[in-house]
């Protein structure tokens, strides 16, 4: 199984959790892309894909990410059978809108019909706790041993 994590960023932070990951997950064939590099028929369903997305503004989607969206909406493919998981960074001072660009990459790949797997991570600015280090613990919660197309939701 290869992993490709994907990453979503204004200021660099989802990036460097990108970078982390992959460091983490080394024992698989990792790849990182920015998802501005990126377009939606790069997809694989043999790939499990990690999704590291910040928000921006009043609960966007970063920049770097909204061409990705942008085309997946225009081009609308089938995604039955990809997997991803979503690790979101955002800060719980801005109430509704906390984490939204995780949430909108969730609705938008499961709207084409790719399957979440793993816990939705949502690091919170606010709190102590280091998105990186979050993200490593995310990392090892992650269910690698499922096979692709798998009908498995956590």
């Amino acid at each position: 199984m290869r992993i490709v994590i994907l990453f979503g960023t204004e200021m660099g932070t989802s990036e460097g959790v990108a970078e982390c990951l992959a460091g983490e997950l080394a024992a698989y064939p990792v790849s990182v892309h920015d998802m501005s590099d990126f377009r939606p028929a790069d997809l694989d369903v043999r790939d499990l894909h990690l999704i590291v997305c910040s928000t921006y503004g009043d609960g966007d989607l970063p920049t770097g990410a909204e061409p990705f969206f942008d085309q997946l909406d225009r081009t609308a493919p089938d995604l039955t059978g990809l997997r991803f998981a979503v690790f979101g960074l955002g800060d719980s001072v801005y109430g509704d809108t906390f984490n939204r660009g995780g949430e909108i990459v969730v609705e938008k790949l499961s709207a084409r019909g790719a399957l979440r797997v793993g816990e939705h991570a949502r690091h919170d600015a606010s709190m102590p706790l280091d998105a990186k280090v979050q993200a490593r613990e995310w990392a090892r919660t992650l269910p690698l041993d499922i096979a692709p197309g798998a009908a498995l939701r956590i």
